[in-house]
């Protein structure tokens, strides 16, 4: 059943229809709140208050936008203002979910997360690069760490990150741009130094 179905079925009542929803969607929005927020109880936090606005506005949701989107616009929203309220991004250490490190080192950061292949003898090189992708994304703005997260792992599309940011098209190209560029400076001594001393380019 198609999600905008499901949210008709929602709207007349059907109690169903919404867990149906949630179950869709609910490893994608903790992924992107803890990939933001790099905190696992405030991840979960954010998902259940994401969830409970989109219960609580759903009538104001008119399907102009795939339900998707809004739903990650609600998600990233909340992330933000979770970090602006915490006075900014944060830096520290931090653990980091097995799930989600999986998924980041397989996003394409400007083709960060392809260099060590997938040849199983690097699974640890590329567990180590998925926790120096995730120490990169807590370095830049939640701006660009958002649309990072939206772009490269949950593969919006240009328009699709236009409505979930509420900016024009070509804002999201400049902003991933330049986040994509923040990202590559902040690794790549780390790969530099990584491909030398395992001999990774050498093959």
């Amino acid at each position: 059943m198609d999600d905008l179905t499901l949210v008709k079925r929602v709207k007349s009542g059907d109690q169903r229809a919404f867990r149906t929803l949630v179950e869709r969607y609910q490893r994608k929005v903790y992924a992107v709140a803890l990939g933001m927020l790099k905190d696992k109880e405030e991840a979960m936090d954010v998902s259940q208050e994401a969830f409970v606005k989109v219960y609580k506005y759903l009538n104001h949701f008119k399907g102009d936008s795939s339900f998707y989107t809004w739903l990650y616009r609600i998600t990233v929203n909340i992330c933000i203002d979770v970090i602006r309220k915490k006075g900014g991004a944060r830096g520290e250490d931090v653990e980091f979910d097995e799930a989600v490190a999986l998924d980041t080192s397989e996003a394409q950061l400007g083709a960060l997360g392809s260099r060590l292949g997938t040849n199983p003898q690097k699974s640890a090189l590329r567990r180590e690069l998925a926790d120096k992708i995730e120490e990169a994304l807590a370095q830049i703005p939640e701006k660009h760490r958002a649309i990072l997260l939206l772009r490269e792992i949950e593969g919006m599309s240009y328009e699709d990150l236009a409505r979930v940011l509420d900016i024009p098209k070509g804002t999201v190209m400049s902003r991933l741009f330049h986040a994509r560029n923040k990202v590559q400076k902040i690794l790549s001594e780390y790969l530099d130094l990584d491909e030398s001393k395992h001999g990774v380019g050498n093959e």
